[in-house]
C-alpha cells in the first residue's frame, strides 16, 4: 500500500493557495499538538509535514482529508475559504430532485459544508456495475427497499434500517437489491474546492424534474 506521502508529489496536486501552508500550521497548534504527534497520527514523516506547512510541497486529497480530521475541522478551512451564512434547516418540500445516470437525488443538508448530504432513490438495474473510489469517508442508512453493497470483494445486502459506513478509498458500488428500487440517506465527505468535486453518479445528461 502506498503511503500518503507517495501520493504528494510537486506533480500529483494542483497548485493550491499560497495560504493553505500558514493555515496547515495554525490548525495544528490550534488544536495543540506537536508536528511529530500531528504527523504520526496522519501516517507522515514530521519532516514531510513541515514540508506541506511551509510550502514547499503540496499535499494530497488523502492528506488534507486526514489532517482535518486529525485537526477537528473541514478541508474547507485547511484550505483557508470562508462561506457564506447559511441556513442550518432545509425544507424537504423545497429541494427540487436531480437525476444522474437513473438516480434521483435530494439535498439534506446545505451547500459549501465539509460533508455532503442526500436522499437517494436507485432504480433497479441502473449504475450497478460502476465502481467507485475516491478519498473521504462515506455513510449510508437504507429507508426502503433493499441495497447491495460491495466493498472490495465482499457484498452486503441491506434492508431499511441498516446502515453502512467506510472509508471510500475501498472500491465500492451501490445497486438496488429488488424491482422496486430502494431509498437510502447518504452523507460523504468532498473537497471544498473550486477545482475538486465528488459526486455519486455520472454527471453528464444531468436533469432537473
Amino acid at each position: 500500500m502506498r503511503s500518503p506521502e507517495a501520493d504528494a508529489g510537486p506533480g500529483g496536486t494542483e497548485a493550491l493557495p499560497p495560504t493553505v501552508a500558514p493555515q496547515l500550521r495554525a490548525l495544528r497548534r490550534r488544536a495543540a499538538l506537536t508536528l511529530e504527534a500531528a504527523a504520526r497520527s496522519a501516517g507522515l514523516s514530521p519532516a514531510h509535514l513541515s514540508r506541506l506547512e511551509t510550502g514547499q510541497r503540496q499535499p494530497s486529497l488523502p492528506v488534507l482529508l486526514g489532517l482535518a480530521r486529525i485537526y477537528g475541522t473541514t478541508v474547507s478551512e485547511l484550505l483557508g475559504e470562508t462561506v457564506a451564512d447559511r441556513d442550518a434547516v432545509l425544507r424537504g418540500a423545497e429541494q427540487e430532485p436531480t437525476r444522474a445516470g437513473g438516480w434521483t437525488y435530494r439535498k439534506a443538508g446545505a451547500p459549501g459544508r465539509g460533508m455532503q448530504a442526500l436522499r437517494v432513490h436507485v432504480p433497479y438495474g441502473s449504475q450497478g456495475d460502476i465502481v467507485r473510489v475516491h478519498p473521504g469517508e462515506e455513510w449510508l442508512y437504507v429507508l426502503r427497499g433493499h441495497l447491495d453493497l460491495r466493498l472490495g470483494d465482499t457484498v452486503h445486502r441491506l434492508g431499511p434500517g441498516d446502515s453502512a459506513h467506510f472509508d471510500s478509498l475501498t472500491p465500492h458500488r451501490l445497486a438496488a437489491g429488488g424491482d422496486d428500487g430502494a431509498d437510502f440517506l447518504f452523507v460523504h465527505t468532498l473537497l471544498q474546492s473550486p477545482t475538486t468535486a465528488l459526486c455519486l453518479g455520472p454527471t453528464p445528461g444531468d436533469t432537473h424534474e
